[in-house]
C-alpha cells in the first residue's frame, strides 16, 4: 500500500476513523475507555475544570456510557490505568509502565533539588506507608526549594520526585490535590519488574514516534507539538528516525492533495486506510472536542486538512480574545461546525451555553441543530445536569 495518494476528504475520514469519531461509536463503557487509551497511547491530563477535565472530554466524545466515576475506577480501584507523564502529564495503560523505565531511571540520577529531597526521601516514603497514602500538605516539610515552575516546598518536591522515579504513584485524587502511594502496594510484580522493551535509546525513540504517530492516526515529520514530552528530540533525529521507520515498513507515507509536505500512518492501520479510500461518506454526528484532545495535538494540521484555525484562549487576556475561556470546537461529520463554550453548575445541576460561534462557510444542513440539541443534552446528563433554562438557541 505505499505510495498511498488521499482527498482531504480522504485523509480527514481516515483520522476521524482512527480516532473513534465518525460513524457509530465502536467505544463502549469501561472496557472501551482501555482499548481507546490503549490505540491512543495516551490522552492527556489537565486539572481544569469547567464543562469537565480534558481527560474525561476525550473519552466522552467517543465511549458509550462513559462516565467521570468510570474514569477513576480505572485509574485509582481497578488500577489498568495509570497517571504518569507521555504527552506532558497524561494517563495510560498501566502495562506501559515498562516503556517508561528510562525516564524513570533518569530521574533518579539527576533533577531538580536532588540533595534536599534525597535527604528526607526515606522519611517521606516510612510515613506514606505507615498512613498509606499522603498528599503534600501531609508532610512537615516546609523549607523551601527551587523547582519546575517556581520554589516550592520540600515536602511537594520530594513527592514529585519520588513519583517521577516511580517510587511512589498516585492513589487518588480530590480535586486537584494528588495523594502518593507506595507503587509497589498497587502495581503487580509483573508489571514492577518487567524489563525494558527497548534496547537502546533508538529503539525507545522510534517507540515514542510510532506511539504519537498511532494517537494522531496522520502526521508529518516537522515541528509540531505532537511531539511534547519526548525529551531530546531534535530535528535530525526526528529526520533519522522518521528514515529508518520507512525501510523497517513499520509506516507508510502518503500525500495529500494540496499538501506539500507528506504524511504518514502506522502500517498496523492499513485496513483503516482501505475503508477510508473505499467507502465515500460515514455516518455524521456531533461531537465536542477537548482543548488538549489527540486529534487537536498538531493544530497546523488540522489547519491545513480541515481547514480549522483553533487556539485555546485561555491564556489570552480577556480583552484579546476572540472566542471565550474553556472553548470545545464542535465535530459535525468530517468538519468542525464551529465552538462551544460550556460550563457546568454542578451545585444548581445546570449546564450553561455561554454562547456558540458557527465557522464561516460551513453548510451544516438541515439536520444539524437536531443533532446539536441531542449531543447537548446527552452532554448535561454526562455532567448529571439539566440544561439552564434558555441555554439552547440554533445557532445563526
Amino acid at each position: 500500500m505505499d505510495g498511498v495518494a488521499l482527498t482531504r476528504e480522504q485523509a480527514r475520514h481516515f483520522m476521524l476513523l482512527k480516532q473513534g469519531l465518525i460513524g457509530d461509536r465502536k467505544f463502549e463503557g469501561k472496557q472501551g475507555v482501555c482499548d481507546f487509551i490503549r490505540q491512543a497511547g495516551c490522552i492527556q491530563y489537565d486539572p481544569i475544570d469547567v464543562c469537565g477535565k480534558n481527560a474525561a472530554l476525550v473519552l466522552q466524545s467517543r465511549v458509550s456510557g462513559f462516565t467521570g466515576e468510570m474514569l477513576d475506577e480505572l485509574l485509582y480501584e481497578d488500577r489498568r490505568l495509570i497517571d504518569y507523564f507521555d504527552k506532558n502529564m497524561s494517563i495510560f495503560c498501566v502495562e506501559d509502565w515498562k516503556y517508561f523505565s528510562r525516564s524513570r531511571e533518569k530521574h533518579r540520577l539527576s533533577g531538580q533539588s536532588r540533595d534536599q529531597v534525597d535527604s528526607v526521601a526515606d522519611e517521606v516514603m516510612r510515613t506514606i506507608r505507615e498512613n498509606g497514602f499522603a498528599c503534600s500538605h501531609d508532610l512537615q516539610m516546609k523549607e523551601t526549594v527551587n523547582w519546575s515552575w517556581s520554589p516550592t516546598t520540600l515536602s511537594r518536591a520530594a513527592l514529585e520526585t519520588l513519583y517521577f522515579r516511580g517510587d511512589l504513584i498516585i492513589h487518588h485524587k480530590k480535586g486537584a490535590v494528588k495523594y502518593y502511594a507506595p507503587a509497589q502496594d498497587y502495581l503487580s510484580p509483573a508489571i514492577l519488574n518487567a524489563p525494558d522493551p527497548n534496547p537502546t535509546d533508538d529503539d525507545f525513540m522510534k517507540w515514542r514516534l510510532l506511539r504519537r504517530i498511532g494517537a494522531i492516526g496522520l502526521l508529518w515529520c516537522r515541528p509540531s507539538d505532537a511531539w511534547l514530552g519526548i525529551e531530546g528530540l531534535k530535528s535530525e533525529d526526528r529526520r533519522r528516525i522518521f528514515t529508518a521507520l520507512l525501510s523497517e515498513q513499520r509506516i507508510i507515507a502518503c500525500s495529500v492533495e494540496g499538501v506539500a509536505d507528506k504524511l504518514y500512518f502506522l502500517r498496523e492501520d492499513e485496513p483503516l486506510m482501505q475503508t477510508a479510500l473505499s467507502v465515500p461518506c460515514f455516518k455524521s454526528r456531533v461531537e465536542f472536542i477537548a482543548p488538549l484532545d489527540n486529534l487537536m495535538w498538531d493544530r497546523k494540521l488540522i489547519r491545513t486538512l480541515f481547514g480549522f484555525d483553533f487556539k485555546w484562549e485561555i491564556y489570552t487576556p480577556v480583552s484579546q480574545r476572540k472566542y471565550g475561556y474553556y472553548v470545545l470546537p464542535v465535530l459535525f461529520g468530517s468538519r468542525f461546525a464551529g465552538r462551544i463554550e460550556l460550563a457546568a453548575d454542578r451545585r444548581a445541576g445546570r449546564l450553561h451555553m455561554r454562547g456558540f460561534w458557527k465557522e464561516a462557510g460551513a453548510e451544516l444542513g438541515p439536520g444539524f441543530d437536531n443533532e446539536l440539541q441531542s449531543r447537548l443534552l446527552d452532554f448535561a446528563r454526562f455532567h448529571h445536569c439539566e440544561m439552564a433554562d434558555g441555554a439552547w438557541a440554533p445557532p445563526a
